[in-house]
């Protein structure tokens, strides 16, 4: 399978950006975007206290087949800093997919966030996904509720208590 196209596309605020898939070329520029990163929302992005994104995380970001991953980055429409991104990981049958999703610290409240996961949320619909998964630290209300507002449903992690599952059924209509 092709990998996506590049799009532009609007938030409410009125803010215009680009989203491409990440390439084999990206490393550097997604390692510099998540020095950008708050810590809580790197800790939030990765469910675990990191401080750094390792090398091999951004390798397994950038470097992917484009059918069941896909990584997409976040332009300023006309620039090349990266100021948000998004992964798109899907089953072998490609109907299950977990989204995770952050945007650059000065780039937060301009709707990014939002327009961001309804792209990703359409492109694996386009996909044949028919789940679309999220697991959340449950201190991160701003994501959970921005779930919530766009059709996912919360669930307990067994096991998990500071976890929550929060999924979208993506082939019913929304």
């Amino acid at each position: 399978m092709t990998k996506d196209a590049a799009v532009d596309l609007d938030t409410k605020t009125g803010f215009r950006f680009h989203v491409r898939p990440a390439e084999d070329t990206d490393d550097a520029a997604l390692t510099e975007f998540f020095e950008h990163v708050t810590k809580d929302d790197l800790r939030f992005r990765f469910l675990t206290a990191v401080q750094h994104v390792s090398p091999k995380q951004i390798e397994a970001m950038t470097h992917v087949d484009h059918e069941r991953t896909e990584d997409y980055l976040v332009f300023e429409v006309g620039g090349d800093r990266i100021i948000g991104n998004a992964m798109l990981a899907a089953d072998k049958k490609l109907e299950v997919a977990e989204v995770a999703f952050t945007v650059h610290e000065d780039f937060k409240g301009k709707g990014i966030e939002t327009e961001l996961l309804q792209y990703v949320r359409d492109r694996a619909k386009a996909k044949g996904i028919k789940k679309l998964q999220s697991i959340e630290s449950r201190e991160n209300h701003c994501t959970i509720d921005l779930e919530k507002r766009l059709g996912f449903k919360a669930k307990r992690i067994d096991g998990e208590p500071m976890l929550v599952l929060l999924e979208a059924n993506l082939d019913q209509a929304a």
